[in-house]
C-alpha cells in the first residue's frame, strides 16, 4: 500500500467528496484507510452499567484506498505515488513534481 499514516489526502468519491483530511490508520489487508473527520456515522450504544452510559456516538469508518488521492506536501497538488531508489534506500516520490514525499 502506498499511503501511510499522517499523509494528507482528498476524498474523490462518495458522500464526502472534496473533503480533505489526514490518514489516521492504514489497513493493508482490507485495502482501506481511516481519515479524520471523513466517513462519519452515528451508532446507538446501549448502557453498559453505571460507569458506561448509553447514547449516540460518532464513528469514523474506513474508506477504500481507491476513493482517496494523496496531496503532495511540496507542490500541494493531487498526485499519484511513485518509488525511486533500490533496496533499503527506496523512497516515495510525487509523480508531478518528482520530489520525495
Amino acid at each position: 500500500m502506498k499511503l501511510k499514516k499522517g499523509d494528507q489526502i482528498k476524498v474523490m468519491l462518495g458522500k464526502d467528496r472534496g473533503k480533505l483530511g489526514k490518514v489516521e490508520a492504514v489497513f493493508p489487508q482490507d485495502n482501506s484507510v481511516v481519515v479524520t473527520g471523513v466517513n462519519m456515522y452515528k451508532k446507538h450504544v446501549k448502557k453498559q452499567g453505571q460507569d458506561k452510559p448509553g447514547g449516540i456516538i460518532d464513528l469514523t469508518k474506513p474508506l477504500n484506498v481507491a476513493k482517496v488521492a494523496l496531496i503532495c506536501p511540496q507542490c500541494h497538488l493531487i498526485t499519484r505515488i511513485g518509488f525511486s531508489g533500490v533496496g533499503p534506500k527506496k523512497v516515495r516520490i510525487c509523480k508531478k513534481c518528482r520530489k520525495p514525499l
